[in-house]
């Protein structure tokens, strides 16, 4: 029981400096890449390509809404045609009516 214990402690003192090291790695590098982000802020391409994204996405929004905004008046203006020619039809079969009444009324 002591040999597996002694072992066991031996292996986790071993494995421990590993871990700290790859924390310590990974620390260094985002330092580095914050520096070189600093100094070099045209290489930064991973916030321009998300600015040209949300650019893009902008624009493409802003077409379907121009685009569905000129559909919406198009088809008002076909109905305000289609109320007008309506008005005048009711108009023309009022008019037939008076004649008719006046017609027989004679």
């Amino acid at each position: 029981m002591r040999k597996y214990a002694s072992t066991m402690l031996f292996a986790l003192l071993t494995v421990t400096p590993l871990a700290h090291a790859d924390i310590v790695d990974e620390a260094i590098g985002n330092i580095q890449q914050a520096i070189n982000d600093a100094y070099n802020p045209s290489s930064n391409r991973s916030n321009n390509d998300d600015d040209e994204r949300y650019d893009e996405r902008r624009r493409s929004d802003s077409r379907q809404y121009d685009d569905r905004r000129r559909q919406l008046e198009e088809k008002r203006r076909r109905l305000d045609e289609r109320q007008r020619q309506l008005d005048q039809d009711r108009r023309q079969l009022e008019d037939d009516e008076r004649r008719l009444e006046d017609d027989y009324d004679r």
